[in-house]
């Protein structure tokens, strides 16, 4: 597979990072690459580059990308894993603090386009969703097949936010009865039947937001995001700043709880004359609203359209 991918809000993010010569830089969700290509120019031979991400096409191709040991580039470190192990690949990178943070999440352009991965609900491919395919960890096909059906409905509507959750899961575990579900294309089938005919003509296609729900339920995708920026945090450089690219509303509420709740200063109750807590503000807000993409990144890039970017400065 060719492995390409238009980075998204790529002007945004260089300048609200605001990095320099010699700056130590972490993509969190390397991708293709895309965002560090432009940001290891900017933090020259004397900076740190670090690249994470779970899938070996990815990391092959940021490889190839960003041209490794290139005179003038900066020190680039390619690691695989998880961003919820986030502590576990910062001192496998060994690096002392961090000046910048990205996690550009969702999926990327490839891995959508990949029918082999299983992402997508425009071919009949194994049903699979996972992003680390070298895991022993349970498929989408793992899910449909043994959760119960309060169990799928919740993930349906919780993670999809699908208001025909409960009748997609009544429909599914009808329909394992009489064979396993293991494909993409029976899978669209059945979600179809469920959802009724006036329902299916407006709002895109009526397995998009099942096939994000098991796709977020499969890679624990906002568990780990949690985690990770939690992690960042304690990482980051005074200063230094995290840049975090959502695609949908769970994800941007994650990011934005937060870092609200580490831009916290007093928590006493407000009747106390004198702050008891102690308690000071960890992370200063830098964008009171998410930044969105402009009408012309989106006509160039329709996969941008969701895209909202948060960021966030450590005091």
């Amino acid at each position: 597979m060719e492995y390409r991918h238009t980075p998204v809000l790529l002007a945004e993010v260089t300048q609200q990072l605001t990095l320099h010569d010699g700056s130590i830089f972490v993509d969190c969700t390397l991708g293709g690459a895309g965002h560090t290509k432009r940001i290891a120019q900017i933090v020259g031979p004397t900076g740190i580059v670090v690249g994470i991400d779970q899938d070996d096409a990815a990391l092959t191709a940021a490889a190839d990308t960003l041209r490794l040991g290139q005179q003038g580039s900066p020190e680039i470190v390619l690691l695989k894993g998880n961003f919820g192990d986030l502590d576990d690949l910062l001192i496998e990178a060994r690096v002392p603090y961090v000046d910048a943070f990205l996690f550009d999440l969702g999926l990327s352009s490839p891995q959508l386009d990949h029918v082999g991965r299983g992402f997508t609900y425009q071919e009949d491919v194994p049903l699979d969703m996972r992003m680390d395919t070298s895991t022993t960890q349970p498929t989408a096909a793992d899910i449909v097949n043994t959760y119960s059906e309060s169990g799928l409905a919740r993930v349906i509507r919780e993670y999809g936010e699908e208001r025909w959750a409960s009748r997609i899961a009544a429909f599914i575990v009808a329909a394992r009865a009489a064979h396993p579900i293991t494909t993409t294309g029976r899978l669209v089938e059945i979600i179809k039947a469920a959802i009724p005919a006036s329902a299916r003509r407006t709002g895109g296609h009526p397995a998009r937001r099942t096939f994000q729900a098991l796709r977020i339920e499969v890679n624990r995708e906002l568990e780990v995001l949690e985690r990770a920026l939690q992690a960042s945090i304690a990482w980051l450089a005074p200063g230094g700043r995290i840049a975090v690219i959502s695609y949908h509303s769970l994800e941007d509420r994650i990011a934005r709880d937060v870092f609200a709740e580490h831009a916290k200063g007093c928590v006493c109750p407000p009747d106390l004359p004198v702050c008891r807590c102690g308690r000071e503000p960890v992370l200063q807000i830098i964008t009171k609203k998410p930044i969105v993409p402009t009408d012309d990144e989106i006509a160039a890039n329709p996969r941008a359209r969701s895209a909202r970017l948060r960021v966030a400065e450590k005091r």
